[in-house]
């Protein structure tokens, strides 16, 4: 695994990318199979503190085969095209995660974001370095126009980090995502990415 701070090379940065250039300690990097264990102990240690926010998870999600076995989908997600699956990196550690998933081309380029940031890095401004680097990526690197993001109607965290990071709010979805055992209505954000050359 890929831990160190980014620097120069010859590795494109779809791999590695840095979150910070003044202090590059914190980094996106896509998701490995190597990485199950760690990532079954972060859910593990997290899953209270995600339980409002996420679908509710079997058992067999919080061990190292289950995370294995959610790495191999998401990297072949990514083989195909539909899917940006990153890991934020802070010290060589996981602290989360920046998902753009149901990738679609043609005339439409868009992508969903979904993350999360462990409950001890909360309020450090994680989520938001993190969601700024990931619009550079999908925009300069993967050419998407649109990004789209949703959240809970008292997710106000999360709505400040987008918001933050040029997302507008775009309408409300009655009974959106079965999270946390129930259908629940989420705000839709977006934003759109300039083409090239504007």
């Amino acid at each position: 695994m890929n831990d160190t701070p980014l620097r120069p090379s010859n590795q494109s940065s779809d791999a590695v990318s840095s979150l910070d250039r003044e202090a590059s300690a914190l980094s996106l990097r896509f998701v490995e199979l190597d990485d199950a264990a760690e990532l079954a102990e972060s859910y593990r240690r997290n899953q209270q503190h995600l339980k409002p926010w996420e679908p509710r998870r079997p058992d067999e999600f919080f061990t190292e085969v289950g995370q294995r076995a959610a790495a191999q989908l998401k990297l072949e997600e990514l083989e195909r095209g539909g899917a940006l699956p990153w890991l934020i990196i802070e010290d060589g550690h996981i602290i989360g995660t920046m998902t753009v998933s149901g990738i679609v081309r043609g005339p439409f380029l868009s992508g969903n974001l979904g993350y999360w940031v462990d409950q001890s890095r909360q309020g450090a401004g994680v989520a938001s370095r993190a969601v700024a680097e990931v619009c550079r990526l999908v925009s300069e690197e993967h050419g998407l126009h649109r990004l789209q993001a949703s959240t809970l109607l008292d997710n106000e965290g999360s709505q400040r980090v987008l918001k933050r990071n040029g997302f507008e709010q775009i309408g409300m979805a009655p009974d959106y995502l079965k999270i946390d055992g129930r259908w629940q209505d989420n705000l839709l954000f977006q934003r759109i990415f300039p083409d090239p050359g504007e």
